[in-house]
């Protein structure tokens, strides 16, 4: 029985192929406030992915209505 190495590095193609494919998500929500005075309030969404992957995940949450309306 012969053992097989297995090379566990990854070029950066085969990484970015796999983030498009699978998609990342970043979310942010950061809240500044003094005294019960609220100074400074920042929400983001990152989203990396191919538009596929975006589109697929985005319909099963129901991101997608709004685009897909026809414009009148």
């Amino acid at each position: 029985m012969a053992v097989e190495k297995v090379n566990s590095s990854s070029s950066l193609a085969e990484v970015i192929d796999r983030i498009l494919d699978k998609g990342i998500v970043v979310d942010a929500w950061v809240r500044v406030s003094l005294v019960g005075i609220e100074l400074l309030a920042i929400e983001a969404r990152v989203v990396v992915a191919s538009v596929e992957t975006y589109l697929k995940y985005a319909e099963a949450v129901g991101l997608t209505a709004t685009a897909a309306a026809p414009a009148a």
